[in-house]
């Protein structure tokens, strides 16, 4: 599954995050945040961080689905930097979204 990571790109630009196959450049997933403004992305652990329009959100690496979103309320509307503690951690990465498609997939054969 680590495989997997390593076929992605993402990107963000016009409040919008991209998933993109890294040899194709064929998209993944699209997800529209607040605004149509500059996005910036930190992938961390099994987390993708992303900032739009003075907002920052939690979203699912694997599916662009977004887990959280904190509108940072009182500071404005600009530029947001995102800076983390923790590196990022492929293996657990992996292991999540291998844990993310075997629920799929069973999920899938119980119907």
């Amino acid at each position: 599954m680590r495989d997997f990571l390593n076929h992605i790109v993402f990107v963000g630009i016009k409040g919008t995050v991209l998933a993109l196959h890294r040899n194709s450049g064929d998209e993944l997933w699209r997800t529209e945040l607040k605004g149509s403004d500059f996005v910036n992305l930190v992938l961390n652990g099994p987390d993708l961080f992303a900032t739009s329009r003075g907002e920052i959100y939690c979203l699912d690496p694997a599916t662009g689905q977004i887990r959280w979103n904190n509108p940072l309320r009182g500071l404005g509307y600009n530029l947001v930097s995102i800076a983390s503690a923790n590196p990022p951690n492929l293996p657990a990465i992996a292991q999540y979204l291998q844990n993310q498609q075997a629920a799929a997939a069973y999920a899938g054969s119980a119907t």
